[in-house]
């Protein structure tokens, strides 16, 4: 590690309540570096990150910035100071505009007798975009009009607008595509040949390896170990973040389909202007089928059509009894799941409570004569919080306060809660740590063993391979291909049709 210290942290601890989610933690973090800070979900590694860039104070400790006292009010002074954070979930705001997001705090320098010139903000925007290498994202344009991914960019070029020292990205690359991604590391990679300071939070740990020079292992909120690059062994790694070694594998092991014929869901002929041209799919009772391909290629769209968000322009969704799927509210009535890709905005109510987002689904089976009986609540609740393993305090505790892999067990908590029959799931295990990670494609199986079926979108081709019996291929709106499960399926066969 390089002996120019830009960043100490000394005995740092951090109580929510009566959790405490670091204990003691002293970290150096030296100029010139690419430093992985790694752990399960829930061992700390995004309290500590938001401790550094003035989300959260430490219960505990002190920290040195540059060998001088550090201690940031909130994140606008922890980006005076030079550090800058790209959080895990969705950061940038609503109903406001692409450059009203890039420069949110920073106003006033387009501002003059109370009047912000749009005008210089949307050229200065433009030239920040330009310079992170971002390209087809309009600055005068309303933030809503872009994609998840798109959206993450812009927050990427907010975060590097005021050239920070240390640039903290947590859990970012889940929601890029390999475009996306490349741009990440190429700007990290600069970063550090500036002297600068990169601590990059990922599950992944083929990208921790291939990034970093250095890896920092949190554990229950303690500091477990730090490894340098010659030093870096997958088995090794996995070990020291869940404190015992892993054996068999995460996937399935069988090759037998193990699905009947019958049809639960059917699709035909979907339109969606500027997503799908044509796209006709068939998932059977006890099928996992898997659905692929690269950001833009209509997948998502797919997905929120069958859950019936997405309104084709023609085309139609129907259940194995021929009923159409009108509407999310009729998904639901009829025993359909959906967990989206963007879980903090589409899944979950992040101010509200564990039981009140696992019980939401469920409310209709669960009121007599209009009334909600909290006991009923309470028990369908702590049910999915034990089959689930829920870390949480209690089941009222706020969503928001839940880890990344505890807030993914709770949206599949409400439509396991829900009796549901079918799940579409897209990207289920974004942003989630190897140990629930392993528990999902488990539960996932577990269903399919149940005769309930799945239609998983992922991003993740080891993971499609791995779990699914069928995989749809899809390239800009179309059905390119689709794949029977088989020992002999690899990457490059599917990487083919995608590209």
């Amino acid at each position: 590690m390089s002996k120019d210290i830009i960043l100490k942290a000394d005995h740092i601890s951090k109580n929510f309540g009566l959790t405490q989610a670091l204990k003691d933690v002293s970290i150096q973090i030296g100029r010139g570096e690419i430093v992985g800070l790694i752990g399960e979900n829930g061992s700390g590694k995004s309290t500590f990150s938001s401790i550094i860039s003035g989300l959260y104070d430490a219960s505990g400790g002190t920290m040195t910035r540059n060998k001088k006292p550090y201690k940031p009010a909130n994140a606008m002074d922890a980006q005076e100071h030079g550090i800058s954070m790209i959080a895990q979930e969705m950061g940038t705001l609503p109903g406001i505009g692409v450059a009203d997001n890039i420069f949110l705090g920073k106003e006033d320098q387009f501002t003059k007798h109370g009047i912000v010139n749009r005008k210089q903000m949307y050229r200065e925007a433009e030239k920040a975009m330009e310079k992170t290498g971002i390209t087809g994202i309009n600055p005068a344009d309303p933030i809503g009009k872009y994609s998840f991914e798109e959206r993450k960019l812009v927050e990427v070029v907010r975060a590097l607008y005021s050239n920070p020292d240390i640039f903290i990205v947590d859990e970012t690359t889940t929601a890029l595509s390999q475009n996306g991604r490349t741009i990440i590391y190429r700007i990290m990679n600069e970063i550090k040949e500036q002297n600068k300071t990169v601590l990059f939070i990922s599950h992944d740990l083929k990208e921790l390896m291939d990034v970093c020079s250095r890896l920092i292992i949190l554990r229950d909120g303690v500091l477990i170990s730090e490894l340098e690059k010659d030093e870096f062994e997958e088995e090794k790694i996995k070990e020291l973040m869940v404190g015992r070694k892993l054996t068999g594998d995460y996937y399935r092991s069988d090759y037998d389909a193990g699905c009947s014929g019958e049809v639960v869901l059917k699709a035909e002929n979907l339109h969606i202007k500027g997503a799908l041209s044509g796209v006709s799919l068939t998932l059977h009772k006890g099928e996992i089928l898997g659905i692929g391909g690269l950001t833009g290629c209509g997948m998502r769209e797919l997905g929120r059509a069958l859950f019936g968000i997405e309104k084709p322009i023609y085309g139609t969704v129907t259940l194995g009894n021929g009923a159409i799927v009108k509407n999310p509210g009729y998904a639901i009535k009829h025993k359909i799941g959906y967990v989206s890709k963007n879980r903090d905005q589409e899944a979950l109510i992040l101010t509200a409570g564990i039981m009140d987002n696992i019980a939401l689904p469920s409310l209709p089976k669960i009121k007599k004569g209009g009334l909600i009986f909290k006991g009923v609540e309470k028990k369908l609740t702590n049910l999915q919080v034990e089959n689930l393993n829920i870390k949480c305090r209690e089941i009222s505790q706020d969503v928001r306060d839940l880890s990344g892999g505890n807030k993914q067990k709770v949206v599949f908590g409400k439509w396991l809660a829900n009796e549901s029959e079918i799940f579409i799931l897209d990207c289920p295990t974004r942003g989630i740590d190897i140990g629930v990670k392993a528990f999902m494609y488990q539960l996932m199986y577990r269903l399919k063993k149940e005769h309930k079926s799945i239609i998983m979108i992922s991003e993740e081709l080891p993971e499609l391979i791995g779990m699914s019996d069928r995989i749809m291929i899809l390239r800009k709106g179309k059905l390119k291909k689709t794949f029977e499960r088989s020992r002999d399926l690899n990457e490059s066969a599917i990487i083919k049709e995608m590209v």
